[in-house]
């Protein structure tokens, strides 16, 4: 069984991982909306204005009271700056399971802030929620991506064949490449 999934303040590597607030929707709308961030993900459902993106943060605050997500807000600690995004997903508390996600703000990329935001999420998620296994899935052809996964310690397991959306088509699917670690690899450097 896995504990309840209360919010942590998370800090580490210059960034400081915190809860959304109702006052990141410009900064999460930049994020969602950016043409790196749209080529690698489809919402559910357009989010595409303020309205929209309060919309989910509301949702985001809904899983994390029914114990399905964890998501957090990456800040640059010092400043406080939003520079990015990363959570917990389709959490199985049976299972012990989670999927992860992380994006970064453009002008925030190329400084291993995902990695190192991944790293935060990942020892909170083993260390004191009690999950046991993290899936990390992303577009086939998303190089950066796969790069964060490898340097966090997510082995490759595979292909899923048309797991996702395509880049903004809800109708069109594209293969997925699943990544996975479990708490009983090796420590987090």
């Amino acid at each position: 069984m896995i504990n309840r999934l209360a919010p942590a303040d998370l800090r580490g590597g210059g960034l400081r991982l915190r809860v959304w607030k109702p006052d990141d929707v410009d900064a999460l709308l930049q994020g969602v909306t950016d043409p790196e961030y749209l080529r690698w993900n489809t919402h559910p459902t357009p989010v595409t204005d303020k309205a929209a993106v309060a919309e989910v943060l509301r949702g985001r605050r809904e899983k994390w009271k029914r114990g399905e997500a964890a998501t957090y807000c990456v800040t640059d600690e010092a400043s406080g700056v939003v520079v990015g995004g990363v959570g917990l997903g389709s959490v199985q508390p049976d299972l012990r399971v989670a999927r992860v996600s992380y994006w970064v703000a453009a002008e925030h990329r190329g400084r291993r802030i995902a990695s190192t935001a991944l790293t935060l999420l990942t020892r909170w998620a083993f260390e004191d929620i009690g999950l046991y296994r993290l899936e990390l899935g992303h577009a086939v052809g998303n190089v950066a991506s796969c790069r964060v996964a490898e340097r966090c310690g997510y082995a490759t397991e595979g292909t899923l064949r048309g797991a996702m959306y395509e880049s903004q088509n809800r109708d069109a699917f594209r293969d997925l490449h699943l990544h996975a670690r479990l708490a009983i690899d090796p420590p987090l450097a």
